[in-house]
């Protein structure tokens, strides 16, 4: 079930059963020669698409842009600043929270989200009071919840790709990541010649200083292994083990 393709009667009656929503949070930043710059919104964004429309767990508009400042010297990259990222899921939540959710889980498809999640996670736990958000002390309502969730570490999936790819799998721009976007996006399959085949490994200081050391956007990747097939047993892997864990989580006490 999605937010954005329901009315608010359909959102006013799921809220009966259920005061629990799913964001997909990722980022809009290059993946290398063959990857799509929306991989990490997508990655998060395909999974939830087919976990609500298998359990009926709702499913909230993409948050698709992230902390990506160190791709910044790829065309097409954007980003937030910390800041404005934390400013913007406060939004959000307030929203949510107006209406009656109390459970927020957020599956993440960009690493370097994480601690800007956790700090917007700090900011909505920290005892600011307004309607429908923050500090509920003396009321009849349950405090909110999120958690947070990497799609790469749900149970059962990292498992999974570093079987379908033992050799190539790297730290950016993977063949895992990249063959769920070809699984949701078959007709957005790029064929790219690619040198070295497997890409170096090193740190990151700063977007240009990446741009030196890795020229076409890769970190120890091969990511022309990617394929629809590899894609859609990720995909099935991680829907499984998403549906599950929501629901747990919705009905935690």
């Amino acid at each position: 079930m999605q937010l954005h393709l329901s009315s608010w009667p359909e959102v006013q009656a799921y809220l009966e059963r259920s005061k629990a929503i799913l964001i997909p949070i990722g980022s809009t930043e290059q993946h290398g020669p063959n990857g799509l710059l929306g991989t990490d919104a997508l990655c998060p964004e395909i999974i939830a698409s087919r976990a609500g429309d298998e359990s009926g767990i709702l499913v909230a508009p993409t948050f698709n842009v992230g902390q990506a400042q160190h791709h910044m010297a790829f065309a097409g990259t954007i980003t937030l600043r910390p800041s404005t990222m934390i400013a913007a899921m406060l939004d959000w939540t307030q929203s949510l929270t107006r209406h009656g959710f109390e459970r927020i889980y957020w599956l993440n498809g960009h690493g370097g989200n994480i601690n800007t999640i956790n700090a917007a996670f700090s900011e909505m736990y920290h005892g600011i009071t307004f309607s429908g958000f923050g500090d509920r002390s003396g009321s009849n309502h349950p405090p909110l919840r999120c958690t947070l969730r990497n799609w790469w570490e749900l149970p059962g999936v990292g498992e999974l790709c570093r079987q379908l790819f033992p050799v190539g799998e790297g730290h950016h721009a993977t063949p895992s990541e990249v063959s769920v976007t070809y699984f949701g996006y078959p007709q957005a399959q790029k064929s790219v010649a690619m040198t070295p085949k497997i890409a170096p490994v090193g740190p990151i200081f700063d977007a240009e200083d990446y741009r030196r050391r890795f020229p076409d956007g890769r970190i120890g990747s091969d990511p022309s292994l990617a394929s629809v097939e590899a894609g859609a047993k990720i995909v099935g892997a991680a829907v499984k083990a998403v549906i599950s864990e929501f629901n747990q989580f919705a009905a935690a006490a």
